[in-house]
């Protein structure tokens, strides 16, 4: 069984978000068939780990998983325009073969779970047969695994913030330890320690005062 992925039509969706604020009509949906492959291989790999098998909406795993490139899964498809807007009615989940759910169904279930009891008894009843599931029923249980998170601007951008701030300080880290090397290099070859460059920004004043004072002489 493999979560977060179904079909629009005739073409593979990945589900990111399975509805948007104000619009729960809608989904956010990537199609794997326009990524570039290294792309299609990255998310195919956060799909099918463990993380993304938990996650309830794709998206939370995404922003947390890189792209070979070292960028944010998340914010790149986000800032390429691959994520699509879909109506939740045209996506058809499919878990597993023979066992299918249309989104809109989907949502409406898992949204009544969290209200109370009626949606778990629905649940129940659809336990027909002697004995068989009825296949929404178990794709329901197999989806239902926490809190229903939706993608909005400000939780885009707080995601943004926090994957540069970790960048800042993973690079800050490596030009200190560049630094530390290249001082123990050139102690080692008995060489002055290589002066680290200047900061970008207003130049240093005996350097201001100087140009000033060539310019008034001239």
């Amino acid at each position: 069984m493999i979560k977060h992925v179904g079909k629009n039509g005739d073409r593979k969706v990945a589900v990111v978000f399975k509805q948007v604020p104000d619009e729960e009509h809608m989904a956010l949906v990537i199609y794997p068939d326009l990524l570039p492959g290294e792309w299609d291989s990255a998310i195919m790999k956060a799909i099918e780990s463990p993380e993304g098998q938990a996650a309830d909406d794709l998206g939370d795993v995404l922003h947390r998983n890189l792209l070979p490139n070292g960028n944010a899964i998340l914010e790149s498809l986000h800032r390429e325009g691959m994520i699509k807007k879909v109506q939740t009615s045209q996506i058809i989940m499919t878990p597993k073969p023979g066992s299918t759910i249309r989104l809109d169904e989907l949502n409406t279930i898992l949204n009544e779970m969290k209200q109370g009891e009626d949606a778990v008894k629905r649940l129940s009843d659809l336990d027909q047969n002697a004995g068989m599931v009825d296949p929404r029923a178990q794709q329901v249980q197999e989806a239902a695994q926490g809190a229903q998170n939706v993608l909005d601007d400000s939780k885009l951008a707080q995601e943004f913030e926090q994957q540069a701030a970790r960048m800042k300080t993973e690079a800050e880290s490596l030009m200190a330890e560049s630094d530390r090397l290249l001082k123990e290099a050139a102690e080692l070859k008995g060489e002055p320690a290589p002066k680290k460059p200047a900061k970008r920004g207003r130049k240093p004043k005996s350097e201001t005062k100087t140009q000033t004072a060539k310019t008034t002489s001239s």
